[in-house]
């Protein structure tokens, strides 16, 4: 092997052991610090490299690729400012528990609190926000010391996958010459042949981590099953996916219960094949407000992060029913606090495990749940106004089947809770709901679609639009390929949903309409774009689009007023008509 230096050593060995702990791909930003790194990772033959201008719009990349593989894809950066722009994506990843590692370039030791450019105190930069944090030793041709890097490295990659997967921060120093130039001090001629298990390392990762799975014990089991034996109307309430419930095990788990299953969008439970044969719901976050309390569950199973849906989580905060909290974390994921148990165990193996346990004939709790679903979906159906809630329900029947769906906060997640009717296609939904930012989207959306040979659909608001604009540069850096779906309601509609709306501030300082005309942006990065203004012109433009090649951006308009208008009147219609009569 030809080592020009020792940062060239110690670099090549970051990539190797990331290739053989299960790495295939990284996202390199520009920069002189982290030259080693981004030179190693370029040469690498087994791993990927996707080079982004952006650190922020760079760590959203890889997020999104990370939240659709459950695997990590490396960061890389500069030191200074550059790390600080990860933070946002950190944050998120740690929210949402999604796997990431970062990788970032720091000055040496000697050059710290000395006024020196571009170097800050990047020691524990993200704070709790990450897994675990390490500043990794100074690069030196030392066989231990090199041993030491591996296993940092392969431990590391097991940490963001653990329980709960999250991020972990190595900071990587390094002194010049950055470039592969040849110092021929550094590392002695036969160095290298003589410390072969250092420079080649394993067959695999130096480190070899085993996880475990967290169950109950079978007295807990037996506790459970019993409680859901002797519920008349247990419901299963699927949040938003750590990672999807096996279907096969909660197809078994209704059989064996009978219990509804009430899936949020994020839940990966609420489009599938799955959805034929079992009673999955969605349209709970409309006609829940209409149950009263001889349709109150007695036993709640939730599984996943809080539920999109504030009806839903009010609802079950106010009923008498025992909240059982699935979390493998054990961490408290209840905002109401309302629940009464917190269950440490892996969703999917506690399911499975409770099978065969239970003997019970099912209820007709969910006959009767099913009847409001599809009394409410015929109302929806009868609604002819074109509003934004019925382009995310558009969106849902009309997506191919296989895709993936990533959809932003504020709104559209909202509205394809509301409106996105289960359905027996696989469609993969998406969005950032662990601090809920309107940062990131786009990249975050373009970063899933770049782990898979599923179309890619993006339903953003204007304003994470706007965010994120950068963001579109991905489309052909990384050849990704999307339809873009551009609600564009001028400002920040959600806010209608506040109190403020009735204050004379609210139109200046928090709906804040920006009037921007988007179309130069599809000029900017090449893409193309289409105005929509009916459902006619956007069914035609959105197929076309999926059937086609290249990126579209569908630019869809709303008074934002208008449409909660009727999303009001469409949910007070509901209440009225699904209320069962007083008896």
């Amino acid at each position: 092997m030809n080592v020009p230096n020792v940062n060239t050593l110690w670099s090549r060995v970051v990539a190797d052991e990331l290739a053989k702990s299960g790495i295939d791909s990284v996202v390199l930003a520009p920069g002189s610090r982290s030259t080693p790194l981004t030179v190693a990772f370029a040469e690498h033959p087994d791993i990927e490299t996707f080079s982004l201008l952006d650190e922020r719009s760079a760590a959203f990349f890889a997020l999104g690729r990370a939240k659709r593989t459950g695997r990590p894809t490396p960061l890389v950066c500069t030191s200074g400012t550059a790390l600080a722009n990860f933070h946002p994506a950190v944050i998120e990843a740690h929210q949402s528990r999604v796997p990431m590692l970062l990788l970032t370039a720091d000055r040496p030791p000697e050059l710290q609190h000395s006024g020196a450019n571009q170097t800050i105190d990047q020691e524990k930069l993200f704070g709790d926000s990450v897994r675990h944090y390490r500043k990794l030793p100074e690069p030196e041709a030392a066989d231990r010391k090199l041993r030491s890097l591996r296993t940092a490295l392969s431990r590391a990659v097991a940490t963001t996958t653990g329980t709960p997967p999250g991020p972990v921060h190595l900071d990587c120093p390094f002194r010049k010459p950055l470039e592969p130039t040849v110092e021929t001090d550094e590392v002695p001629e036969d160095w290298v042949e003589r410390h072969p298990l250092a420079v080649e390392g394993r067959d695999g990762p130096f480190v070899a981590t085993t996880p475990g799975t967290p169950t109950l014990s079978e007295s807990g089991l037996d506790s459970l099953a019993s409680a859901i034996e002797s519920a008349n109307s247990g419901l299963l309430v699927c949040g938003p996916a750590d990672a999807p419930l096996d279907v096969e095990i909660l197809g078994n788990f209704v059989e064996w219960t009978g219990f509804p299953v009430f899936a949020d969008p994020l839940s990966g439970v609420r489009f599938g094949q799955h959805v034929a044969d079992l009673p999955v719901f969605g349209g709970y976050d409309s006609w829940v407000e209409a149950l009263d309390a001889r349709h109150a569950p007695d036993l709640v199973v939730r599984v996943g992060a809080s539920p999109t849906s504030k009806p839903l989580r009010k609802w079950l905060a106010g009923t008498d029913a025992r909240q059982v909290v699935v979390d493998p974390a054990g961490e408290w994921r209840e905002a109401e606090f309302a629940a009464s148990d917190l269950v440490v165990a892996d969703p999917s193996r506690l399911l499975d495990d409770l099978v065969g346990r239970i003997d019970r004939s099912g209820t007709a709790y969910a006959e009767t749940l099913a009847e409001f679903e599809a009394d409410y979906y015929s109302i929806v159906a009868d609604e002819k106004r074109f509003f934004e809630g019925r382009v995310l329900g558009d969106v849902a029947d009309l997506a191919p089947d296989p895709s993936t769906l990533f959809v932003s906060n504020s709104m559209p997640v909202r509205d394809l809770d509301r409106f996105g009717r289960p359905a027996a296609t696989e469609l993969t939904v998406l969005g950032n709901r662990g601090a809920s930012g309107i940062d990131g989207i786009t990249s975050t959306a373009l970063g899933a679609g770049s782990a898979t040979d599923d179309p890619l659909v993006l339903v953003t608001g204007d304003l994470a639009y706007y965010h994120d604009m950068n963001g579109l540069l991905a489309v052909g850096r990384c050849d990704v390929d999307a339809t873009v779906v551009l609600v564009n309601n001028d400002g920040g509609g959600i806010f209608h949903l506040l109190p403020i709306e009735a204050h004379e501030t609210f139109e200046g300082y928090f709906r804040t309409p920006h009037g921007l005309d988007f179309a130069p942006s599809a000029d900017l990065y090449g893409l193309e774009f289409a105005r929509a203004s009916t459902r006619e012109g956007f069914e035609e433009a959105f197929t076309a689009s999926v059937d086609g090649d290249g990126t579209q951006v569908i630019e869809v308009t709303f008074d934002s007023g208008e449409s909660h208008a009727t999303r009001d009147a469409l949910h007070e219609r509901v209440t009225r008509e699904l209320r069962p009569a007083e008896q």
